[in-house]
């Protein structure tokens, strides 16, 4: 039987809007008397419900080796703002920097506070960065990113099959020693592009040369050097590459352009994401566009279909189908 605020009154003897504003801890109710309340509250059971008025958006910055460069997370958080506003909630911020010398206070001030519906982005985050996360008692999603013990639900980018078609594209344009720029800091989105990498040119039995994976920072100016290092060791190239993402692209089509490389005659690429860099570089840069805005968008569906279904306790793992965009950078090449 659901306990009311009424029969707590009548156990404690206090009125009914003492109990109430003891509950909410609202000003003028005295210390011995809301702890007469709540010891009375939790002896019966009373489970107080909670209105929640806002969603929390929360970045989780791990080293920034791929947040502080991309472009694409504005949007994520313009998606959410608009959706939460659309359906009458506030969006609210926090950042956690793990780097940061506040990290374990921020990140205790997060966990204490269970009165937002959260949403972490968790781009950069390993499976470890979930740890702290899991006697979290208020809901959370995680936006960008999914922790393999289904602790959370998840809205993340469809990466292998988006890069299966990637993939497909380059072959279908007669590639068949098609390479692998991949960024050094491998976070899960990489891992899965990898696998869709690896699983076409299994598929066609593509001869894969080990020295055309090569590793890239993944800033604009740690890609540009790295290429530029990797070209100074060797001349022999494929004819395509894929990259992980397009900041990683346009660093190494800058180096490659300065060692007289040229794009798409000598070599294509493709990248992932569609950066606003690549549609206005020179030439413009084959990618997979990803809808960021919508990825926001249904974080805010999801975390709100929590409150609606409550008591259903099926975590979901959402992902969100890319579109292949054609630019300059890829050529057709005879068989």
């Amino acid at each position: 039987m659901k306990v009311s605020i009424r029969k707590i009154s009548q156990i404690t003897g206090f009125s009914p809007a003492t109990v109430s504003n003891a509950l909410n801890r609202k000003k003028g109710v005295n210390a011995a008397t809301s702890e007469k309340i709540f010891k009375a509250a939790e002896t019966l059971g009373y489970q107080q419900e909670k209105t929640i008025t806002k969603i929390k958006f929360v970045t989780y910055r791990k080293n920034g080796l791929i947040i502080d460069d991309s472009q694409i997370f504005p949007a994520m958080i313009e998606g959410v703002e608009r959706q939460a506003k659309e359906l009458g909630y506030e969006t609210t911020f926090s950042h956690l920097n793990y780097e940061d010398e506040s990290f374990e206070l921020r990140l205790r001030e997060f966990l204490e506070d269970t009165n937002c519906l959260s949403i972490l982005l968790g781009t950069e985050m390993m499976e470890e960065d979930y740890l702290p996360f899991y006697d979290y008692k208020g809901y959370l999603i995680v936006l960008d990113g999914w922790s393999d013990e289904m602790a959370f639900d998840g809205v993340l980018i469809n990466n292998t099959d988006a890069v299966c078609q990637a993939m497909e594209y380059l072959v279908g344009k007669g590639h068949t020693k098609i390479g692998y720029l991949r960024g050094d800091y491998r976070i899960k989105a990489f891992r899965y592009r990898e696998f869709g990498y690896h699983r076409v040119t299994g598929k066609y039995r593509l001869k894969m040369e080990p020295e055309f994976q090569i590793t890239l920072g993944t800033k604009l100016e740690s890609a540009y050097q790295d290429m530029k290092r990797y070209l100074e060791r060797t001349a022999n190239l494929p004819t395509a590459f894929f990259a992980d993402n397009d900041v990683i692209a346009i660093g190494a089509m800058r180096a490659m352009k300065e060692k007289g490389i040229r794009i798409p005659e000598d070599i294509s690429i493709v990248g992932f994401d569609d950066i606003g860099f690549g549609s206005v570089s020179t030439p413009g840069l084959t990618t997979i566009r990803v809808f960021k805005q919508e990825m926001g968008e249904v974080a805010v569906r999801r975390a709100l279909d929590h409150i609606k279904y409550s008591g259903k306790n099926v975590k979901m793992k959402i992902q969100v189908c890319t579109q292949f965009v054609e630019r300059d950078s890829v050529r057709r090449i005879d068989r």
